[in-house]
C-alpha cells in the first residue's frame, strides 16, 4: 500500500473525519429546526420579527467591533428567524463562558508575581512619556510589566532559532516549558523530543502544551499519554470535540519556551520542519524569533502556567518558577533597553495585541516596517495605517508571494489598493512564504510574536508577544527588515487594477465573512 493511500485512509477513517462530520450533522439539525419552523410561519412570524428586532439591539450595544456586529446583524436581518436562533445559539454557549471565567482566575493567580518595577517605569517615563503610557496600559489592562535587565537575541530564520533552541534545551537543570500551536514529526520534533526526553530521565521537569485544532491532524489522539509514558508532561489545549461550540475558535496560537525561569524564547516559528526550511511548502518559509534571558523571562513563564492551569482544579504554586531567574538576571543580563513580553486573550474583553500595534503606528515619526502573512484588518487598523502614511511615516508592509491559504490571499488583496491611495508600501517575499510577525519603528521600537494582521489573532486566539524599546534588538530587527526588502517585488496601483476581475469579486465577497476568518 503506497503512502499516499495509507495517508488518505487515515483521514478518511479518522477522528478529524468523525469530528466534521458529527460538527455537521449538528447543523443539520439546527438546519431541520428552521424549516419545521418556517412551516408555521404564519403563526410565529410576529414573534420572530420581534425576536429579531431585540437582537439586533442586542448586538449594536455589546462591546464589539463594528465588523462583528455587522457580520451577525446581515445574517439575522435577511434571515429573522434563523439568524437569531443561530446568534442566540451561539451566545448561549457554555463552554466559552467557562473558560472566560478560568481565563480570569489563572489571571489573578499570577497577578503577584507580575507587578510593576516603580523605579524602572519612572526610568522609562524620562526616557519617553508616551512609551511610559503605553506600559502603564499593558501594566494595568493586560497585566504584564515593562523590564530592564533583559538581554535579547533576534533570529532571522527558523534554522537560526532551532540550533540555537537546542544549545538552550541540552542546559536545562530544573525545568523546560514548551507552548505550541502546530508540533509534527520530522526532523525538527525528533531531535527536541530526543533532548526532552532525555532531560526528563535526569529529574529536569517538562511540560509540553499543544493546541487541539493545530495539531488535530499531525498528533494521534493518544500522544499525550505516549509522552507521559517518556517522562513529559503533557497538556492538549482545548481538545477539539464532536460539538458545535464556537469556544472551538478560541485557539492557543502561542509558541514560547521556558527554561529554568532564566531563558525564553517566542515568535512564529512552530515545531515543524517547514519552519526551519526542511520541508519545502510555499517556497521559501521566511519566519522568525526572539530568545530573551533575564527578568523578562518570568512574564513568559506566568503566561504558560496560566493556560497550563486553566483546566486544572488545583491551584498551583506560581513562586518556585517565577523567583528561579533571579541570580541569573544579576549577573547575566545588561541594563539595556526595555522589554515588556506579553499575552493576549479573546476573553477578556481587552485588544491588547491590537492596542500595541495601533500604538507604534499612531506613535512613529519616521517608519513602520511590518511583516505578516495575513492581512485581514478592521477598520482602526486600516485608519491607523493609513494615517500613518499620510503624515509622512514611512509605512510599508512585507506580505508572502506565495499563500498558504489562497482565500486569505484573496482577502488580503483586497485592502491592498486603499492602502497603496493612502501611501502605504505594500511589498510580497518573492521566494516564498512570510509567516514572521513583526513592527519596526524609528529605530526605538519593535515587536516580535505570534500577533498576525487579521481578526483570528486579533480577536480569537491566545497569543503572545515581545515589545521592545531602545534594545540593541531593534536595530537587528529593522536590519533584518532591511534585507528581507531587497527579495521582494513592490505590489503598485497599476497591479491592483489589473489584477483578474474574478479574484477581486471573490476578494470582496470573502470581506462579508473576514471576522470569522
Amino acid at each position: 500500500m503506497t503512502k499516499k493511500l495509507k495517508g488518505l485512509l487515515r483521514i478518511v477513517f479518522g477522528r478529524t473525519t468523525f469530528m466534521v462530520l458529527s460538527i455537521l450533522a449538528q447543523v443539520a439539525v439546527l438546519a431541520g429546526c428552521f424549516l419545521f419552523l418556517t412551516e408555521h410561519i404564519v403563526y410565529v412570524f410576529w414573534v420572530y420579527m420581534l425576536v429579531g428586532a431585540a437582537v439586533v439591539l442586542y448586538i449594536l450595544n455589546k462591546r464589539e467591533t463594528p465588523e462583528f456586529k455587522l457580520s451577525w446583524i446581515i445574517p439575522v436581518l435577511v434571515f429573522p428567524v434563523f439568524g437569531s436562533l443561530l446568534y442566540l445559539f451561539v451566545e448561549a454557549q457554555i463552554p466559552t463562558r467557562w473558560l472566560a471565567r478560568q481565563v480570569k482566575r489563572a489571571a489573578e493567580e499570577a497577578r503577584p508575581y507580575l507587578k510593576q518595577d516603580g523605579e524602572t517605569l519612572e526610568r522609562l517615563e524620562r526616557e519617553s512619556a508616551a512609551t511610559a503610557s503605553l506600559c502603564r496600559y499593558m501594566d494595568r489592562w493586560g497585566g504584564y510589566p515593562v523590564y530592564e535587565n533583559t538581554s535579547v537575541t533576534y533570529f532571522p530564520l527558523g534554522e537560526d532559532k532551532f540550533a540555537e533552541l537546542k544549545r538552550q534545551l541540552e542546559g536545562a537543570r530544573r525545568y523546560i516549558f514548551l507552548e505550541y500551536f502546530i508540533i509534527d514529526r520530522g526532523k525538527m520534533w525528533d531531535s527536541i523530543l530526543e533532548i526532552l526526553e532525555r532531560k526528563a530521565k535526569e529529574g529536569v521537569e517538562v511540560r509540553l502544551m499543544y493546541d487541539g485544532m493545530g495539531c488535530l491532524t499531525l498528533l494521534p489522539h493518544h500522544y499525550p499519554e505516549e509522552l507521559t509514558a517518556r517522562g513529559i508532561r503533557c497538556r492538549v489545549f482545548s481538545p477539539v470535540r464532536p460539538v458545535l461550540s464556537t469556544y472551538q475558535n478560541n485557539r492557543d496560537h502561542r509558541k514560547i519556551v521556558v527554561i529554568d525561569g532564566h531563558t525564553a524564547f517566542t515568535g512564529g516559528i512552530n515545531l515543524a520542519d517547514e519552519y526551519i526550511n526542511e520541508r519545502k511548502r510555499f517556497g521559501h518559509w521566511k519566519d522568525t524569533a526572539v530568545m530573551l534571558k533575564g527578568d523578562g523571562v518570568k512574564s513568559f513563564a506566568a503566561m504558560f502556567l496560566q493556560n497550563w492551569n486553566m483546566t486544572e482544579r488545583r491551584r498551583e504554586d506560581y513562586g518556585p518558577y517565577m523567583e528561579a531567574s533571579l541570580d541569573f538576571c544579576l549577573v547575566s543580563a545588561p541594563k539595556t533597553g526595555y522589554v515588556m513580553p506579553y499575552g493576549d486573550s479573546p476573553l477578556d474583553e481587552e485588544n491588547v495585541g491590537k492596542q500595541v500595534y495601533m500604538d507604534i503606528l499612531y506613535q512613529a515619526k519616521r517608519y513602520v516596517h511590518m511583516m505578516t502573512p495575513y492581512l485581514i484588518l478592521d477598520q482602526d487598523m486600516i485608519s491607523a495605517l493609513t494615517y500613518a502614511a499620510k503624515r509622512g511615516v514611512e509605512t510599508v508592509i512585507i506580505m508572502p508571494h506565495i499563500p498558504d491559504k489562497i482565500y486569505a490571499y484573496l482577502l488580503a488583496r483586497s485592502y491592498y489598493e486603499e492602502l497603496l491611495l493612502a501611501g502605504v508600501k505594500i511589498y510580497e517575499y518573492v521566494p516564498g512564504f512570510v509567516h514572521a510577525k513583526e513592527y519596526v519603528s524609528d529605530d526605538e521600537r519593535a515587536v516580535v510574536g505570534t500577533i498576525n494582521m487579521d481578526y483570528r489573532s486579533l480577536f480569537l486566539h491566545f497569543e503572545c508577544a515581545a515589545y521592545f524599546y531602545r534594545n540593541p534588538a531593534v536595530a537587528d530587527v529593522e536590519r533584518d527588515f532591511a534585507e528581507t526588502l531587497k527579495q521582494c517585488e513592490e505590489i503598485t496601483l497599476e497591479d491592483c487594477r489589473t489584477y483578474p476581475g474574478i479574484r477581486k469579486l471573490a476578494g470582496s465577497l470573502l470581506r462579508l465573512i473576514a471576522p470569522l476568518m
